[in-house]
């Protein structure tokens, strides 16, 4: 590829020989969360939210469980200043919710910032200036003491109207553009901002420190994230914040190692929405914890129902890949992982185990509120026997047995392949109903009389069954019902009929109180063909299914009666 030459890396390795989070080996307790999504998600989308849209995701992200949530830049348009004026003064903010606003180090807009705030019982305010190398230099034209000089004002001031106005908000500030900025530098501008704040352990500060723009593998940032956790000022009066980006695609990456590297918090959005490539997906990263049995602290359990609703106030689409929210993510269209998932599936149900260690999927689908039936086991041309009778058996009850199972199959992908369509469970069962289920013609049954005989021990028939254009009457005995029907159509029909088997069990669902039997014969070359006998009773139901057997083959291209 061309060009190459052109980029170099713009990060700072911070000088250190050897970083402690390495030797980690997973999260074992939840950040602070706080959610962007309102503001950051929100500025990024083509059409921003309205204020009633943006009070239905306040209320959302509320329902979650965020008790932090920012809410907007309200210095920066009317909208985003009403929206919050109708929190506070509509009395929407739960007394265990505290909204965060933005604002950048400037007079004009933090003194619009503490208007808006008027009323307000809990906050954060957060504001930043950029320090990194690149905007000094291109953007600001300035000296690192200009440009620390700025936050410092910032912070002079913010402390100068809490103690006018005598509110008690709590403060954020960022560096941003952290990851482009020389850690020594940066951690020189912290330290000056929290020496204004002078943060106690009962009333902590923010330190945020964002990935602005991925300049870097995850390890760097969390390099950077060490050094500045080990060397802040007042770090016990600190909350150390992370709100990585996902330019190079490792939002997550870098927001997981950013806590194994000492960061108390994390800001992000739900499903990664945010400027160019996004933010990092607090879905993700929370679940990823849930999966390993650590509680994220937030109520995913309905997945289906947040997505609907974000698509629906942010005009954006959860990508049927996204972890965890999509809706392929736990669907299985290979024949060789919907056996293993159903197999593991059974295997729990069975031994009632705690644990979840069902193969190919990480949790329990269940658990973000996705059915089996319909967004695990997906049925395609790709797909095997196995996924086709478990949605027959945990749909519809029917248990196949498993040659019958991979012979159903077949078809059901043969289908799928000339359409070129996925076959949505009501559809599987209806292909399988038409082709194998009480199948009539050229042989019809239209009496039939069963009398036991020889005290019991063997069981004669009489039938009028209707063949091709005939009607005729046949009678035979056998040792037991099926063997009688089928000894009077070979002998008296001339209707081959080798190999005879045949299980049945009662449906449990979807067909209140029906048999349904499953038969398979053979020809004197091998050849199997199956019926399916459905009926209220057991007796009629193996008969169907024999009739349906030899009605199938009928229709196929191989011959039914003896030479």
């Amino acid at each position: 590829m061309k060009n190459f030459e052109r980029y170099k890396r713009q990060y700072f390795n911070p000088p250190v020989n050897e970083y402690k989070w390495v030797k980690k080996e997973y999260i074992d307790k939840a950040p602070t969360w706080c959610s962007v999504d309102l503001r950051d998600g929100n500025q990024s989308l083509i059409i921003p939210m309205s204020i009633e849209e943006k009070l239905t995701f306040f209320d959302l992200l509320v329902k979650i469980g965020f008790k932090e949530i920012e809410v907007g830049f309200p210095a920066a348009s009317e909208t985003e200043y009403n929206f919050l004026r109708r929190l506070i003064e509509e009395n929407r903010i739960p007394d265990d919710v505290t909204v965060q606003v933005l604002t950048q180090a400037r007079e004009h807009i933090i003194l619009k910032t503490f208007e808006a705030l008027k009323g307000c019982k809990n906050a954060i305010v957060h504001f930043y200036n950029s320090t990194s190398y690149a905007q000094r230099e291109q953007v600001f034209k300035k000296s690192k003491e200009e440009i620390k000089e700025i936050a410092v004002n910032g912070a002079k001031l913010i402390k100068r109207l809490q103690e006018e106005q005598g509110t008690d908000f709590r403060v954020e500030y960022s560096p941003e553009s952290f990851t482009g900025t020389e850690p020594e530098y940066a951690l020189e501008v912290c330290n000056a901002v929290l020496d204004i704040l002078q943060p106690t352990p009962d009333r902590k500060a923010i330190i945020n420190l964002p990935v602005t723009v991925e300049h870097s593998l995850p390890h760097i940032y969390a390099n950077q994230i060490e050094y500045m956790s080990d060397r802040l000022k007042y770090r016990e009066a600190i909350e150390v914040s992370l709100h990585p980006h996902n330019d190079r695609g490792c939002g997550v990456a870098d927001t997981e190692l950013g806590l194994l590297a000492g960061a108390d918090r994390v800001e992000g959005t739900l499903f990664g929405n945010g400027e160019r490539t996004g933010n990092v997906d607090i879905i993700t990263v929370a679940m990823n914890m849930f999966s390993q049995g650590v509680d994220p602290e937030l109520d995913f359990s309905d997945i289906p129902s947040i997505c609907e609703l974000y698509e629906s106030v942010t005009r954006m689409n959860v990508d049927e890949r996204s972890p965890y929210s999509g809706a392929l993510v736990f669907a299985a269209f290979s024949g060789s992982h919907q056996d293993a998932i159903a197999k593991g599936k059974k295997w729990h149900e069975e031994r009632n185990l705690d644990t979840w260690t069902v193969p190919y999927l990480p949790i329990d689908p269940a658990d973000v509120g996705r059915e089996y039936e319909t967004d695990v086991i997906r049925i395609n041309s790709q797909s095997g026997k196995g996924g086709v009778g478990y949605l027959l058996e945990s749909n519809y009850g029917f248990t196949l047995p498993k040659a019958f199972s991979e012979k159903v199959s077949y078809y059901i992908k043969n289908v799928s392949d000339v359409n070129h369509k996925e076959m949505l469970p009501n559809e599987v069962f209806d292909e399988f109903y038409k082709e194998f289920v009480n199948i009539k013609g050229p042989l019809t049954l239209k009496d039939i009389v069963f009398k036991k005989i020889n005290n019991g021990e063997r069981m004669h028939v009489t039938m009028v069954v209707g063949y091709y254009d005939e009607e005729k009457t046949i009678e035979a005995e056998g040792s037991g019902r099926l063997s009688a029907v089928s000894r009077a159509l070979r002998h008296q029909l001339d209707i081959e009929i080798c190999d005879l088997s045949y299980t049945e069990h009662a449906l449990e669902r979807g067909m209140d109180s029906k048999a349904v039997t499953y038969v398979s014969i053979a020809d004197k070359n091998g050849n199997v063909e199956w019926g399916v006998g459905v009926n209220n009773d057991i007796i009629y139901s193996s008969v169907d299914a024999l009739f349906s057997a030899i009605n199938r083959r009928e229709r196929s291209a191989i011959p039914i009666k003896n030479a």
